[in-house]
């Protein structure tokens, strides 16, 4: 019979690789030998009282929502409003030169994931600059003037301190400008 599939060889890796009490080998000698031999044997013995962990902890105030929680915007959303959503439009802005026109050397394609800003016109009939009224986050533009109310979340994060607007009054159009934050900013900067 082959050394390594003898039962005394089994037995012998079994006890260098446990650690077992004196109540422990009584109970192995009186079991069978087939009964205690196993792939489960191999090792310490699994621990039944192990605790676990809640991934909730309670917290001491009386907040419902933690602010992470809560999607960006969802502050201005108010359903009493009844004011009319105005006609909007977004388009992405890239810089593309003719080393990227003709010999794609900058790893620049037509994505989104590749294009430095965004561009969003807003039509505001029947509405002076001075009521307009613009905040932009990071993920959330929010317009409002006293007959339109636009709630619009980005699809990329922008840069909120980097952003211009522009009213032209002729096309009674509002345009937004807005750099976006790119995860590969910090690379090509």
């Amino acid at each position: 019979m082959n050394g390594l599939s003898s039962l005394q060889t089994l037995q012998a890796l079994s006890n260098l690789l446990t650690t077992t009490d004196e109540a422990d080998d009584e109970d192995m000698k009186s079991a069978q030998p087939s009964a205690k031999l196993g792939p489960g044997n191999i090792g310490p013995p699994p621990q039944s009282n192990t605790t676990k962990e809640a991934s909730y902890t309670k917290r001491s105030n009386k907040d419902i929502w933690d602010e992470q929680e809560v999607p960006d915007g969802s502050q201005f959303d108010d359903l009493t409003d009844l004011r009319p959503e105005p006609e909007f439009e977004m388009m992405f802005r890239q810089c593309v030169g003719t080393e990227d026109l003709f010999l794609g050397m900058s790893g620049k394609d037509p994505s989104s994931m590749c294009c430095e800003g965004l561009l969003v016109k807003v039509k505001l009939p029947d509405t002076k600059a001075s009521d307009v009224v613009l905040d932009i986050r990071e993920k959330f533009l929010d317009l409002r003037t006293p007959k339109f109310k636009l709630g619009l979340h980005l699809p990329h994060p922008v840069r909120q301190e980097e952003g211009k607007a522009r009213f032209l009054s002729e096309r009674q159009q509002l345009e937004i400008s807005l750099l976006l934050r790119r995860p590969a900013d910090f690379v090509y900067s």
